[in-house]
C-alpha cells in the first residue's frame, strides 16, 4: 500500500467525517458564516477531526515504538499496561489529591504510565522463555491487576461511575477547548521520526546496539518517554482507546518492513484512517445516537488481533 493511498483515504474519511451527526450540515451550509450550523461545524465537527487525526496517529506511533525496542510484534501500549498505568495515575490524583489541577493530573498520569512502562519492560527482561504469544499476556495480566488497582481504588472512594465515565473512550464531548492537548503529541510524533534509525538500531538488540556505538538505555528510555507522552494526553482527552497501538504498526510492517523511518508516515496515516472509520461506523450504526469508538475499536480489533495471534502462533510453529 502506497502512501498516497493511505493519505487520500485520510482525506476522505475525514470530509465524511465532517458532515456526519446528529444536525445535518451541508457544504453550502457553511457559506453564511453567521449561521447556527457553521458555528456548530467550527466548534464541534473540525475538533472533532482534529482529535481523531491526532489520537490515531499519536497511538500508532505509540505502538511502534513499543513493538520496536520490545522486539515483539504483538506489544503495545494496550497489551503493557500503558494505558492502565496512565488511568491509574489520573485516579491517584482524584481520590487522593482533590484540590490538584489539570496540569497536575497530566503530570500524575504521564508519571505513573513511564513507570508502568519500566516496569514492563523490566518484566520482559527477566523473562527467558520470550514466545511471540507468551510476552504480551503477560501484558495483559499486568495490565489487568492496574486497572483492578484502580477500580478498587475508585470503588472505595464512591467515584467508581465517574471514572468509568471519564475513559470511555469516546468523542462525543470533544468540542474546542477540550482537546487541544492532543497537540502536544505532535512534537513526541517528530522525535519519534528523527530518531527513527536509532530506535531500529535498538529494536536488534542491547549488544548489537552496543557495537555500534548507540547509547541503548538512553534510546530506550527516550522512547519510553514519547510513548508515555502521547499514551497521556490520548487518555486524558478522550479515554482509553484498545487495540489502536497494536494493529496499525502490524499492519504496516507486513508491507513496509521493520524500519521505522520508513514505517512512521504510513503509521501516522494508517492509523488516523482506521480510527476515522471506526468513528464514523460508531455514528451510523445507531444514527442518529452514537455508541463509544472505544467499542468498535474494540471489536474490529480484536479480531484482528486474534488473527495476528493465530497467525503467529502457526508461525512460531514452523
Amino acid at each position: 500500500m502506497r502512501l498516497w493511498m493511505l493519505v487520500a483515504a485520510t482525506i476522505v474519511l475525514s470530509f465524511i467525517s465532517l458532515f456526519i451527526g446528529a444536525i445535518d450540515i451541508k457544504p453550502s451550509d457553511l457559506l453564511d458564516w453567521d449561521s447556527d450550523k457553521t458555528q456548530i461545524f467550527l466548534m464541534s465537527r473540525v475538533p472533532r477531526l482534529m482529535a481523531i487525526i491526532l489520537a490515531g496517529a499519536g497511538m500508532g506511533i505509540s505502538g511502534l515504538i513499543m513493538q520496536s525496542l520490545s522486539r515483539n510484534k504483538f506489544v503495545s501500549p494496550t497489551t503493557s499496561g500503558t494505558l492502565d498505568a496512565a488511568k491509574l495515575g489520573i485516579v491517584v490524583s482524584m481520590v487522593f489529591f482533590t484540590s490538584v489541577g489539570y496540569m497536575e493530573k497530566i503530570l500524575f498520569s504521564f508519571t505513573f504510565a513511564l513507570i508502568g512502562m519500566m516496569i514492563f519492560m523490566r518484566l520482559l527482561e527477566s523473562i527467558k522463555f520470550k514466545d511471540v504469544i507468551f510476552v504480551p499476556l503477560i501484558g495483559i495480566m499486568y495490565g489487568n491487576i492496574i486497572g483492578a488497582i484502580s477500580t478498587f481504588i475508585a470503588y472505595e472512594a464512591d467515584v467508581l461511575q465517574s471514572v468509568d465515565t471519564f475513559f470511555l473512550g469516546s468523542f462525543t464531548l470533544v468540542v474546542s477547548g477540550r482537546y487541544e492537548l492532543l497537540y502536544v503529541a505532535v512534537p513526541a510524533i517528530i522525535l519519534a521520526y528523527l530518531y527513527a534509525n536509532k530506535f531500529t538500531v535498538a529494536g536488534m538488540g542491547e549488544d548489537f546496539a552496543k557495537n555500534l556505538g548507540l547509547s541503548y538505555r538512553t534510546v530506550l528510555n527516550l522512547g519510553l518517554v514519547l510513548v508515555a507522552i502521547i499514551s497521556t494526553t490520548v487518555v486524558l482527552t478522550v479515554g482509553i482507546i484498545p487495540f489502536l497501538g497494536l494493529i496499525v504498526p502490524n499492519i504496516v510492517s507486513l508491507y513496509m518492513g521493520d524500519n521505522l523511518r520508513k514505517t512512521i508516515p504510513h503509521t501516522i496515516f494508517l492509523g488516523a484512517a482506521f480510527l476515522l472509520m471506526c468513528d464514523i461506523l460508531s455514528r451510523l450504526i445507531v444514527y442518529p445516537f452514537e455508541i463509544p469508538v472505544n467499542t468498535t475499536v474494540a471489536v474490529i480489533g480484536s479480531a484482528i488481533f486474534l488473527v495476528m495471534l493465530f497467525r503467529g502462533k502457526a508461525y512460531a510453529k514452523k
